[in-house]
């Protein structure tokens, strides 16, 4: 049975050869859900259980939620991934993923839980240096600081009736930490859930009469490990602490 047929540039696969690859994708996500059930037969509170958040809710949300559970289970082992990339957890990436939309894997049992609104933070250094809008022309002649892609976020930014280019993005990053530690050093203009931008005195609100973003929270698991105790004890402390 030939797989591959070599061309003058690469080699590419064959009918057969893609339906074999097929079969084997098909063995591996067998292989999981058997990993999954298995892992969910087991009732002992003790084990690694797997988290995974973004890197703005494992930083400013998590820590405190999880030294209840560090008094309610002493013996569990707790990783955390803090990454804005979703979990595979059909592929075991994680046990337990906190979300901020809501899946559609029926594979996946997910929890709603409260939400936060995002809110424009800048230092106050800042403003005091460039002055403080009045008006939304005010505020599109000022930097901000982007998250990711801050090409993807103009067109929600102009649903608000604020229209930014990506000249007004001097400075980027991934890292929602990283971006909150460029406001509070005055390069710009951040976006932040309110609960963040509360807990710096820095840090105030340089237009409120912008329309505060929408963020849902799920709390997410694969639904064979619910039967597991420790997965499932983390996963009703998860949802209680964070509300």
């Amino acid at each position: 049975m030939t797989l591959f047929e070599r061309t003058s540039r690469a080699l590419l696969l064959t009918q057969s050869g893609i339906e074999l690859l097929a079969y084997f994708r098909m063995m591996g996500d067998a292989a999981n859900n058997i990993s999954v059930a298995a892992t969910g037969q087991s009732e002992a509170v003790t084990g690694h259980v797997l988290i995974s958040a973004t890197n703005l809710m494992a930083t400013y949300f998590l820590p405190p939620v999880l030294k209840n559970l560090r008094k309610t289970a002493p013996d569990l082992q707790i990783e955390i991934i803090a990454s804005n990339e979703l979990s595979d957890l059909r592929r075991r990436e994680a046990d337990i993923a906190i979300r901020h939309s809501r899946p559609k894997d029926e594979a996946l049992f997910a929890k709603r839980l409260k939400g936060t609104t995002a809110h424009l933070f800048a230092s106050k250094q800042y403003l005091d240096e460039v002055g403080r809008p009045k008006t939304l022309t005010d505020l599109e002649k000022l930097k901000f600081v982007g998250f990711d892609e801050p090409a993807l976020r103009l067109g929600l930014m102009a649903s608000r009736g604020l229209n930014l280019t990506t000249a007004n993005f001097n400075f980027s990053t991934s890292s929602t930490t990283v971006a909150l530690e460029l406001v509070r050093q005055g390069f710009g203009i951040g976006i932040f859930p309110i609960e963040m931008g509360a807990a710096y005195p820095e840090l105030e609100n340089p237009f409120p009469g912008f329309e505060p973003i929408s963020i849902e929270t799920w709390l997410v698991a694969h639904r064979e490990l619910r039967t597991n105790l420790r997965i499932r004890l983390v996963f009703d402390l998860l949802a209680e602490g964070i509300g």
